[in-house]
């Protein structure tokens, strides 16, 4: 059965690669949803949507979804806005611990199976300097809460959990979620 990533980021495509070699990008054009939520309920409603929309014009194929959140003091971090909006998140982070939530869910003509994994991710205490650095580089930009683990950036100080969550796919709750469905 073809298997589709209902998603464009490049880090999920590295981590499922891992994981299934042979796969097709398809990004899902689902309306991302969070107010009311909880960033746990907004990371699984999000990973479903995104992957039950793709299904819905592919049928014949399986779908992997995934979303990530951050969340801070029960606060969600999404993408940043602009530059400000980045350097304010994280400035936020800076020397606290924090939790990033990936919801994942595969569907195909078998069923549906999701689940969230989570992660918990202390900063170092960020110089406004480094702060500066980073966002002049562009690489917050894209990501939920306005950073990216895997950069190269001295931001973290310590991860508990799984790092791949915090990537953007939980590759070892995923690779339990494909086996059930029979995809590996």
């Amino acid at each position: 059965m073809k298997v589709l990533l209902a998603s464009n980021s490049p880090r999920r495509r590295e981590l499922l690669k891992e994981l299934i070699p042979a796969f097709s990008v398809e990004p899902s054009r689902f309306q991302e949803v969070g107010a009311g939520l909880s960033a746990y309920e907004a990371a699984r409603a999000n990973a479903c949507g995104k992957a039950r929309e793709v299904f819905s014009r592919f049928p014949a194929c399986a779908v992997i979804g995934a979303d990530t959140v951050v969340s801070l003091d029960g606060n969600i971090l999404g993408k940043p806005r602009d530059e400000e909006d980045a350097k304010a998140m994280l400035r936020a982070l800076s020397g606290r611990t924090h939790t990033v939530y990936t919801g994942v869910c595969v569907l195909s003509s078998v069923g549906e199976q999701a689940d969230v994994v989570a992660a918990h991710v202390t900063f170092h205490t960020l110089s406004e300097q480094l702060i500066e650095d980073y966002v002049r580089s562009g690489l917050p930009m894209d990501k939920a809460g306005a950073y990216g683990i895997q950069d190269g950036y001295p931001l973290v100080s310590r991860c508990e959990g799984s790092y791949s969550c915090v990537v953007g796919l939980p590759t070892e709750r995923l690779r339990e979620l494909l086996c059930t469905a029979g995809l590996l």
